[in-house]
């Protein structure tokens, strides 16, 4: 084989790769930052995380990337607490989260949900809607404030599946 061949081939092989990659990295995966402290012990600032939205549907429990153009220019970053249909009552005093009635079981937290916002509960998630709380209660600003409230399904740009930096802490994320 001669050194044209070999260099031809090569060449091949690395248009390819970053063919696929790009399309994958477009299409796909995305790769963003987490901005704040809203889902520490989960997820910390200046985390990169991969998310998609490829046949993404929300679920409950899902950690989402989501635009709120009423609210912030950069996205934001929660947890699905409750989907659409589903009614969600939090007792401030004990700092409970109930779903239809069922206290959420929720290990990922540092607090319990003591900070009440502008948002009178019990409330019921509209059609094509979710209602999102950051992991960290005590300084997350999200569905319990008028101001983020429902979140359109629209705007999910995706779903959190894995950290990739710090790489101490990369892998997947449940």
């Amino acid at each position: 084989m001669s050194v044209k061949s070999e260099i031809y081939d090569w060449l091949q092989c690395v248009v390819v790769a970053l063919v696929v990659s790009i399309l994958l990295f477009v299409f796909v995966f995305r790769v963003t930052g987490i901005i704040g402290p809203s889902m520490e012990k989960t997820l910390y600032d200046g985390n990169k995380v991969i998310i998609s939205n490829l046949f993404y549907s929300p679920k409950q429990g899902d950690i989402v990337i989501f635009t709120k153009k009423s609210f912030d220019k950069e996205p934001l970053v929660k947890r699905i607490i409750a989907t659409e249909g589903q009614t969600v009552d939090i007792d401030f005093i004990k700092g409970e989260v109930r779903v239809d009635g069922e206290l959420l079981q929720e290990a990922y937290l540092t607090e319990k949900t003591f900070r009440p916002y502008d948002v009178k509960f019990p409330v019921t998630v509209p059609k094509g809607m979710v209602f999102v709380l950051g992991d960290n209660r005590k300084v997350s600003y999200d569905s319990r404030a008028s101001a983020i409230g429902m979140v359109d399904n629209r705007m999910i740009l995706g779903k959190v599946y894995a950290r990739i930096t710090p790489f101490s802490k990369a892998g997947l994320i449940k």
